[in-house]
């Protein structure tokens, strides 16, 4: 079960990034080319929140059914913390992924609110782009792509 959970959280890690990068520069792009607000956007910013809520899910399962979850009984809090490995795979990569895809859906609402094109363009380039650079500063490069 740990290893098809593994395999479908990295898969699906790319369908969020695709579209993540796809949302992003689009806001970005239409926000500095003074573009307006529409229906493709607002569907851009809705698939990019229900695949990153997905793979937050799918995420979550696998860091209960890890095998390093024991890491932090047999190792403590102290001895995890030392080791780059498991504190990017138990604790920084969860924790920077979460505040991510809370950015995402706090970006998404506040543009929801707004009455302007510039403005909710604005709103989704902003956190959507952190939320972007958020999720590569924590992905595990040598073992997704090797």
């Amino acid at each position: 079960m740990y290893e098809t959970i593994k395999a479908l959280h990295s898969y699906w890690a790319y369908l969020v990034l695709i579209v993540l990068v796809i949302a992003t520069f689009s806001a970005i792009i239409k926000t500095i080319g003074d573009k307006e607000y529409g229906p493709n956007d607002f569907r851009k910013s809705l698939f990019t929140l229900i695949v990153s809520h997905i793979q937050l899910l799918i995420g979550l399962v696998l860091y209960f059914v890890s095998p390093r979850l024991k890491m932090f009984s047999e190792l403590g809090m102290g001895e995890v913390m030392k080791d780059s490995l498991n504190r990017l795979y138990l604790v920084e990569h969860p924790l920077i992924n979460i505040i991510a895809v809370a950015l995402i859906t706090i970006g998404y609402s506040k543009h929801k609110k707004k009455l302007t094109s510039k403005v909710k363009l604005k709103t989704i380039a902003i956190f959507y782009s952190i939320a972007l650079i958020l999720f590569l500063s924590r992905i595990p490069w040598d073992a997704w792509l090797g």
